[in-house]
């Protein structure tokens, strides 16, 4: 029987997994017409489950070299004679453990780059072995290396890279034998190498890879291709699942980030269904259970993320002014933070504006800053977290009561709303206070199409109910009654009658609290703090 996988390279025979047939033809068009590129994405994105399948698809029509370069250590990469020996048993460890075929000649002169004292073993001398090899192959010869970020910081592989370059060009203009296409995989865009490397050397200020094609194959997952994955569980397990349906939620909340869909469904498998039937984990409820478990897991992928923000303190400046105070920034990869933010998977290109790049990251992201929130104001969650059973009737929220508990609070902690009070404020506070009386049972998530610096709607999922809670600076009855409107029309998206509105309001007339509106056929409840 298949599972889901999130570890390493998916196998079709033995792993769900999204066909990715279309993916790997397009790929493969740009190695007929000779492109040298590099497939750099974020962790867990795929790359190396594409290239194995790349791997496969060209070996009818290419010989193909394919090799990582985490099976080398650092000191393969302090000399040129250490590279060359290690790239050397890189490719001997292929030819006798995976039967990689290796033209005699060119066996021999790598077992004796292997078996030589480095010192005398030169990065040309791998090169024209290299020549030898491609000269007698029957076969166009592609070269694949993947995980590229073990050598982000080498000269060495930076002076490799000036070697294939030189390759590429002279193929063209002395007709010199080069490889068809080189693939290199990871996630560092090797455009950023050079300025890692000898920065005071201007002969260094050129990238040696600046001869790459673009490459712009999406390699996020569809819907349509994760109800394909979906269909092939179905047809082994007979759920009863809506595939379309589910296939849909696992879209709008990953963006259809591989380990992140892989995981979702891995979730629901193994063990949400150990807590209901496997009919209902393959529901809303059952999706939402491994979407709570997922985000208070700590995988492979959370601490990378989190990992580079720690190490950048300055990307975790600018995803916080993304996230907490809604401020829109310009999509601009010659920017370095946005460069740097969108290569590690944290952001994409939202019709021009840099947005988060899934409904998870933000999530994760948003627990990540209220955490250091938390530190300061600890007594709304505290308060949050001693009221929690009040506020949970008959499996429900009562998300009047928490607004209503929430303005007591503040108002006691903090006093009066003074002009200084920004939109964000509020929605870090009020999160503050929700996060514990839903942690465990329910889920959050802020709705991007909605926030700005005057707007914010948050969607709490809580056992299968949706709540829908707008936040908002209060700017006058015209403006509240356009509120009103714009929030009766989003919880038609929902499928929704009842929602809240709070209002931080700087009157000294007001009159705090919550009341009840109708607006036509649907229920709000209004707080104004």
């Amino acid at each position: 029987m298949k599972e889901f996988n999130t570890t390493a390279v998916c196998i079709p025979s033995k792993h769900y997994m999204v066909d990715i047939t279309e993916r790997v033809k397009e790929i493969k068009k740009m190695v007929d017409a000779g492109k040298y590129f590099t497939i750099n994405r974020a962790r867990q994105y795929g790359k190396t489950t594409t290239l194995n399948a790349l791997r496969i698809y060209l070996k009818s029509d290419y010989e193909v070299i394919n090799l990582d370069f985490q099976g080398i250590s650092t000191a393969g990469f302090q000399t040129e004679g250490n590279f060359v020996q290690s790239f050397s048993g890189l490719l001997l460890d292929r030819h006798e453990f995976n039967g990689m075929y290796i033209p005699e000649k060119v066996l021999a002169e790598l077992e004796s780059y292997y078996q030589t004292d480095s010192e005398k073993i030169k990065l040309d001398h791998l090169y024209r072995t290299f020549r030898r090899w491609i000269v007698s192959s029957e076969k166009p010869i592609v070269l694949l290396i993947d995980e590229v970020d073990s050598a982000s910081n080498s000269q060495v592989f930076l002076d490799f890279l000036g070697f294939l370059r030189d390759g590429y060009i002279n193929r063209e203009t002395e007709d010199l034998p080069a490889f068809q296409s080189v693939i290199l995989a990871g996630v560092t865009d090797i455009k950023h190498l050079k300025a890692k490397i000898r920065p005071e050397e201007l002969h260094r200020v050129n990238s040696p890879w600046n001869i790459a094609a673009d490459f712009n194959i999406d390699m996020s997952l569809s819907r349509e291709g994760i109800a394909g994955m979906l269909s092939d569980y179905e047809a082994d397990h007979h759920t009863g699942m809506d595939i379309p349906g589910i296939a849909g939620l696992l879209r709008d909340y990953t963006n259809g980030y591989p380990f992140l869909v892989s995981r979702i469904c891995q979730l629901i498998d193994v063990e949400v269904s150990k807590k209901m039937s496997l009919h209902d984990a393959w529901t809303q409820r059952g999706f939402d259970e491994a979407v709570k478990m997922l985000l208070v897991e700590s995988n492979t992928l959370f601490q990378s993320l989190t990992g580079k923000l720690t190490n950048n303190p300055e990307l975790k400046d600018s995803l916080r002014s993304i996230l907490m105070e809604g401020e829109r920034v310009t999509f601009n990869r010659n920017q370095e933070d946005i460069a740097l933010l969108d290569m590690y998977g944290f952001i994409r290109n939202d019709n021009g504006a840099v947005r988060i790049d899934n409904r998870i990251f933000e999530t994760v992201l948003y627990n990540l800053f209220l955490s250091d929130e938390e530190m300061k104001n600890s007594v709304f969650s505290r308060e949050g977290q001693l009221a929690k059973n009040q506020f949970v009737k008959g499996g429900k929220l009562d998300m009047r009561l928490i607004m209503e508990r929430f303005i007591v609070t503040y108002t006691q902690v903090f006093g009066p709303l003074e002009d200084r009070f920004k939109e964000k404020d509020g929605r870090e506070l009020f999160l503050l206070y929700l996060r514990p009386i839903i942690n465990g049972t329910g889920n959050y998530y802020i709705e991007a199409q909605t926030r700005d610096q005057t707007r914010t709607d948050v969607v709490v999922d809580y056992l299968g109910e949706q709540y829908i809670i707008e936040l908002k600076i209060w700017r006058g009855e015209r403006y509240n009654a356009d509120g009103e409107q714009q929030i009766s029309e989003y919880l038609d998206y929902f499928g929704l009658t009842t929602g809240y509105m709070l209002s931080f309001n700087f009157n000294k007339n007001k009159e705090p609290g919550v009341k009840r509106v109708n607006i036509g056929d649907k229920v709000l409840f209004e707080g104004t703090l």
